[in-house]
């Protein structure tokens, strides 16, 4: 598996489509984080509440502000990368020539899930510390003091932008095996992140008390739940408090385990051709 795991995570360094993902995820954090909020506030046109626009900027709320993005946005990319780690050897027909070279499927699979945690990760610290410059500059140009969150908030807030990083590169992976393809696996992700999960909880669940149940136990909305409680926005959309800290993290864990476990089995006993 050590081996699986250091080819593939070779391939998603080398991918071209990595950088790109991960330097779509830098500008859309630093633009929608910082940058605009900071230029309406320097222009004066922060709007009724620019009064709180300068200390959601400050270091102070790194935590929150790094991990807004991810239950929709930055999440849908994570979901992006992982399909073409795993449905990329389905467009490029090259599962077989994997296979041959000696791993078995568990193996070639495991180290993919490895690669995907790895990745999510490298995401999460960077945005991390992204956030952290942007804010100590945000600081120094507004001559405030510079406070950050403490280290054991640091790390709960990486660990907890890991897991839900990790959670939507997994679905993405399983439903890449499920389709065997990339373009498809994309746009049905896509289409459930950046609309379905937004319209039920915007539309449907103020009107239907079973879809407001239904909301606690997917993984949009404890994703949203896990984020918020750590600082997140509740303004950013697909952040908001629906479920406690504690639940919204078991969930989301779970929803990990599923996913790595169906796209597992599905590998194991499907045919690899697409």
């Amino acid at each position: 598996m050590s081996r699986s795991f250091a080819a593939e995570l070779s391939k998603l360094v080398r991918r071209p489509a990595s950088w790109l993902l991960l330097g779509i995820t830098l500008v859309l954090s630093l633009v929608f984080t910082y940058l605009l909020p900071y230029a309406a506030l320097a222009g004066g046109t922060g709007g009724p509440n620019s009064d709180r626009t300068l200390p959601m900027l400050l270091p102070d709320r790194l935590v929150g502000n790094s991990l807004g993005g991810l239950p929709v946005f930055l999440g849908a990319i994570m979901l992006i990368l992982g399909v073409l780690v795993v449905g990329g050897e389905y467009a490029g027909n090259t599962w077989k020539t994997v296979l041959l070279q000696g791993p078995s499927r568990s193996e070639v699979y495991a180290g993919k899930v490895l690669a995907l945690a790895a990745g999510a990760l490298v995401v999460v610290l960077t945005v991390f510390v992204l956030g952290a410059v942007s804010g100590a500059l945000i600081a120094a140009a507004e001559s405030q003091p510079v406070r950050w969150p403490s280290a054991g908030d640091l790390l709960t807030g990486i660990g907890a932008g890991w897991l839900v990083a990790t959670m939507w590169a997994m679905l993405g992976a399983v439903l890449a095996v499920a389709l065997r393809a990339v373009a498809l696996p994309v746009g049905l992700g896509l289409v459930w992140m950046l609309a379905v999960q937004n319209l039920l909880a915007g539309v449907a669940a103020p009107l239907l008390d079973w879809v407001a149940e239904a909301q606690r136990w997917l993984p949009g909305p404890n994703a949203g739940s896990l984020v918020a409680t750590l600082g997140a926005p509740t303004e950013t959309p697909g952040v908001a408090a629906i479920v406690g800290g504690g639940q919204a993290a078991l969930v989301v864990a779970g929803y990990l385990v599923v996913f790595t476990a169906v796209g597992g089995l599905l590998l194991h006993r499907r045919d690899i051709a697409g």
